[in-house]
């Protein structure tokens, strides 16, 4: 029995002992995954998306950094066009609202009366933002042809370009489609008003209807000659079939100055007609003048998505369509605690893909580690630094690193992670991240010196030892006590234990008191930052020494 006991408190010591040597090993902390994005705290034009992959990933936001990004000044014969501005954008309905009751022109020009069959799609429908309109849902359901209440939009300032008698000017009119059927003679978008015509009050009218998968616009007692006397009405059709099941732009735009009225969809343009005296260049231009009562009605005969329906107070310039802008988005980390000073960084993985999102399709690329470059030229770029105060990571360099392979150079106790976020070629896909594993060692503290040798004096005791095996030793602490198992003392000259040594490996402790047993250790130490932010290792061995009157050295 007596054999058992000291086998099995061997194997208990064994095992103390290979905890100690071998315990301390790789670490990794997650990101992103089952872990969240909590930590990636600064994002630029960065989204977090559920409809992916099983986990929330980052991706790059539709959503513009304001209504009119994406819009230059034109050149050449367009030369007069502007670009889009904030101060030019007379209405702006996005869809981002959860529920359709909570629909609303942002620049509060106009009214919203949004009938019940309207509904809300997600984000993962929307061509921008987080949301857009669904018209027709029951109708796509049973296959039914389109007709539905409209949404109605009605001027209710002043400061609303369509409000009634108003002179128009330069303006432009566009929204994003995504059709689900494409049937002939449904009515996406039209403008209802009435308009006194030689004493007599008429309709006047803009439509815009599905016609052998083109849309047919008209406008209707919309375009008045300078004195008020006639007025110019306008039919044209797109050339290029707009695809169901498809997002496209639709863009209409008005130059006061010559008259030319152009539709463009997807930025390519489809018809060019002038609202003059003789249809041509050149001759007396018609200008738009608002009629009374009038109102925007969106989606009275269709079925589908419609999103980021605008309109704006001068001729768009170039505009930029595309789902996400060139320049990209950025995400930082907050600072990530390793838990040890002087830790480092070994490698860092990665999970994502690309991703690229149409109405209710989506397309996605999955892979992990290496350079997250794909073939349409989206990308992402990874970069890491470090820092024992998590509030002077910002005077570390960033050192971009590819997921998966070795990183050297990066040590400490906390570390930050930067990834930048650039869309494909077209703007139509994006890069995204589902997780990140940091894979650091924990800082380890110097070994502690070796022989260490106590040699007693009259009322000193001399202490030598053998330098700390450890390349990162910058010095040593001398503990010492009159009573065992404390080593914190206060009798000797060079104060209260522990007694920095500094490099050195001797030091003569002085002002003790003769007659009685001292009790010394030390440790060895890495200084990370300052002058008392210390990295202690563990204790050597234990020795005594008691100082005596007439002892010598």
């Amino acid at each position: 029995m007596k054999k058992i006991f000291i086998f099995i408190n061997a194997v208990y010591i064994f095992l103390l002992a290979c905890g100690s040597i071998f315990a301390v090993g790789e670490r990794t902390i997650t990101l992103g995954a089952g872990s969240t994005w909590q930590n990636a705290e600064r994002r630029t034009s960065i989204s977090e998306v559920r409809a992916i992959r099983p986990h929330p990933v980052l991706v790059l936001s539709s959503a513009p950094a304001s209504s009119v990004t994406g819009y230059t000044s034109a050149t050449g014969v367009l030369g007069s066009f502007v670009p889009m501005i904030e101060s030019a954008l007379d209405m702006s309905v996005s869809f981002d609202e959860r529920e359709p009751s909570l629909f609303r022109d942002s620049k509060g020009h106009y009214r919203l009366v949004v009938p019940p069959a309207l509904e809300a799609a997600g984000q993962s429908l929307a061509r921008s933002g987080s949301g857009a309109a669904l018209f027709g849902r029951s109708n796509m359901e049973s296959g039914a042809s389109a007709n539905a209440a409209p949404l109605i939009i009605q001027p209710q300032s002043r400061n609303a370009m369509f409000s009634a008698g108003n002179r128009l000017g330069d303006f432009t009119i566009e929204f994003w489609l995504y059709p689900q059927n494409m049937e002939n003679g449904e009515q996406v978008f039209s403008w209802v008003a009435s308009k006194q015509l030689n004493g007599n009050f008429t309709a006047q009218r803009i439509t815009c209807t599905a016609s052998r998968n083109r849309f047919s616009w008209t406008f209707v007692n919309f375009f008045t000659s300078i004195n008020g006397s006639n007025h110019k009405n306008l039919e044209f059709s797109g050339n290029t079939p707009v695809v169901p099941k498809r997002w496209s732009h639709h863009l209409i735009r008005f130059d006061a100055v010559t008259g030319l009225l152009e539709y463009l969809v997807d930025g390519r343009t489809e018809a060019i007609v002038y609202a003059t005296a003789t249809g041509r260049e050149s001759s007396e231009v018609y200008l738009p003048v608002a009629g009374s009562n009038g109102s925007f009605l969106l989606g009275e005969r269709f079925v589908g998505l419609m999103d980021e329906f605008r309109i704006h107070s001068v001729c768009a310039g170039r505009s930029g369509i595309n789902r996400y802008t060139p320049t990209g988005g950025r995400i930082e980390t907050r600072a990530v605690d390793l838990g040890e000073n002087s830790s480092g960084v070994i490698r860092i993985n990665a999970a994502g893909g690309r991703t690229s999102i149409n109405g209710t399709s989506a397309r996605s690329e999955y892979r992990q580690n290496g350079r997250f470059r794909f073939s349409d030229a989206s990308e992402m770029h990874f970069f890491v630094r470090a820092s024992e105060n998590p509030y002077l990571l910002s005077n570390s360099t960033w050192t971009a690193f590819t997921p998966g392979e070795e990183i050297t150079g990066v040590r400490g106790r906390y570390v930050q992670i930067a990834v930048d976020f650039y869309p494909s070629a077209d703007g139509e896909s994006s890069p995204y991240l589902e997780q990140i594993n940091i894979i650091y060692m924990p800082g380890e503290p110097p070994l502690p010196p070796r022989n260490l040798v106590a040699v007693a004096q009259d009322g000193s005791v001399q202490l030598r030892w053998r330098h700390s095996p450890a390349s990162n030793t910058a010095g040593y602490l001398v503990y010492y006590s009159s009573v065992r198992g404390e080593l914190f003392g206060n009798d000797a000259l060079q104060g209260a234990s522990p007694i920095d040594a500094g490099i050195t490996n001797s030091i003569n402790i002085e002002g003790l008191k003769n007659g009685t047993l001292y009790y010394f250790r030390v440790a060895a130490y890495d200084r990370i930052t300052g002058e008392v932010n210390l990295n202690v290792g563990e204790f050597s061995a234990e020795v005594t020494a008691r100082p005596l009157a007439g002892l010598v050295p």
